[in-house]
């Protein structure tokens, strides 16, 4: 088989990776890859992840036989809708369904329809209405672009000035360009964050390993927000008593109301949750993998994932069986001093074989077959043992043979979730 994946992350990566697991797949081009896939995937740097007419007629031109479309922008595009009509089946939701991630505003109000648990919010376009309704709401509030804003378009304001510096700055200095034209003002939630990627057809959904995002650039969850500095799976603090609360109050609604919306989801659905004294609600909807998630959640799929996605555009996934490791994992992101701000990129990167080999590369490129840093996050390590503790400690491991000028990375990835675990012995 000739397959497509659409994207140039460590995401993208992970999900190469394992699709070579299967012995049927003869090549797998990326589109735009980066330095790092393109030791496992044939890359294409001139087609982006939004040129979809280019990526139609890539597919048709070289036979492939299944497209996995993997970052938002191209979901919400609709480069599902065109592979398809260029007669190529692809792993992903089409441009009815990514608009689940794509408005913060249609995904609230879905869940208020619906009644699935989430934040109390108000949607508004005008700046002087958000301002006035804050006037009386407690802090700490939370402010979110509408639209796609490359994971960082919400704000966490600590007090009404703050809240209402964010409202200024998305949809009057337009921060974040059209996606801050409206926005959506929610109720501060506590409680324990996590994430679960699920496989669905659009009626069946078959939740994977749970995982813990650590979203702060420095550690003990200060500084900046970034698109992730690390993950582990599973989740301790998502139970089987919550997972099972969570399908039948979040994860099968969810996909009932986009059908019932007529909006069938197929793909990967992605749950943020927030486990609140008063049950698990959603913070946040995804139409497609996380990035980092994905590069511990996958490791633990022991199923062939190619006929998992294949399940999914055929809406077979009920009779397709989805097999899960026990055992657990860790990722450990590098990145350039300076990120999410600032920083300088082009330095070598040095890695022994065994790090490469756990590796998955998200900001570098080829540079006279040497491979550069290119991007904030250059690249994650992943390690999978038998528990969380092992996973941690090997993830580091893995790290120390990672090596490029102006690398820094969190030295308390898994912290929260080996505390909880503790906490239970």
């Amino acid at each position: 088989m000739k397959l497509l994946v659409i994207g140039g992350g460590g995401r993208e990566h992970a999900i190469v990776k394992k699709l070579r697991e299967n012995p049927a797949v003869e090549v797998i081009y990326c589109l735009p890859g980066n330095g790092g896939i393109a030791a496992d995937a044939v890359c294409v740097p001139e087609i982006g992840a939004k040129d979809i007419a280019a990526q139609a007629a890539f597919a048709k031109a070289h036979g492939i036989d299944y497209a996995v479309v993997a970052p938002d922008d191209p979901l919400a595009l609709g480069a599902v809708d065109a592979l398809t009509a260029a007669g190529v089946p692809c792993f992903g939701p089409d441009a009815k369904a990514a608009v689940i991630e794509a408005s913060k505003a249609f995904s609230k109000e879905l869940m208020h329809k619906y009644n699935i648990p989430t934040a109390r919010y108000a949607v508004f376009s005008d700046p002087a209405a958000a301002c006035a309704y804050l006037d009386d709401h407690p802090v700490p509030v939370v402010v979110k672009a509408d639209g796609l804003a490359l994971g960082k378009g919400v704000i966490i304001a600590q007090t009404r000035q703050e809240a209402k510096e964010a409202v200024h700055a998305m949809m009057e200095d337009k921060v974040f360009g059209a996606s801050g034209s409206r926005i959506v003002i929610e109720e501060f939630l506590t409680g324990p964050e996590v994430s679960v990627l699920s496989f669905t057809d659009g009626k069946t959904v078959v939740p994977m390993v749970s995982s813990m995002d650590h979203k702060r650039a420095g550690e003990g969850d200060t500084g900046l927000n970034t698109g992730g500095m690390g993950t582990v799976a599973p989740n301790p603090f998502y139970t089987p008593e919550i997972a099972k609360v969570c399908m039948d109050t979040i994860f099968l609604p969810t996909i009932r109301a986009m059908a019932a919306e007529g909006r069938p989801f197929k793909g990967c659905l992605y749950f943020g949750l927030m486990l609140t004294a008063d049950g698990p609600k959603v913070i946040e909807y995804n139409c497609r993998f996380g990035d980092p998630e994905t590069q511990v959640v996958l490791p633990l799929l022991k199923s062939d994932l190619l006929t998992v996605m294949q399940a999914t555009t055929n809406g077979t996934l009920a009779q397709t069986p989805v097999e899960l490791a026990d055992g657990a994992a860790c990722c450990v992101i590098a990145a350039s001093q300076g990120y999410p701000a600032a920083y300088e990129k082009g330095f070598p990167i040095t890695m022994t074989a065994e790090s490469a080999a756990h590796a998955y590369v998200a900001g570098a490129r080829l540079q006279e077959g040497q491979l550069v840093t290119s991007g904030g996050r250059v690249l994650g390590v992943t390690a999978v043992a038998d528990t969380l503790p092992e996973a941690v400690k090997e993830a580091y491991r893995l790290m120390d043979g990672v090596q490029f000028e102006n690398r820094f990375f969190r030295r308390d990835i898994g912290a929260k979730a080996l505390a909880a675990l503790e906490g239970r012995s």
